[in-house]
């Protein structure tokens, strides 16, 4: 007897539709191409941030591969 696995199922992060969890589904864990790219706006506006100690400004002259 085969047994055939259900896929399992998940929210897209952007607008909440339900995404069935496989392969074939190449924007997992989203709905599109379209929520995909919205994420990604939100996270390069700063929208979205991972909470943590901000660190301290880079200086270029601390840098050792800086090349003039």
């Amino acid at each position: 007897m085969e047994t055939t696995k259900k896929p399992i199922y998940a929210k897209c992060p952007t607008c909440g539709k339900s995404v069935a969890w496989i392969t074939e589904n190449k924007w997992r864990p989203f709905c599109t191409e379209r929520c995909k790219l919205i994420d990604l706006g939100e996270w390069l506006s700063e929208n979205h941030r991972i909470p943590g100690k901000e660190g301290r400004p880079f200086s270029v002259e601390e840098s050792e591969d800086f090349q003039a």
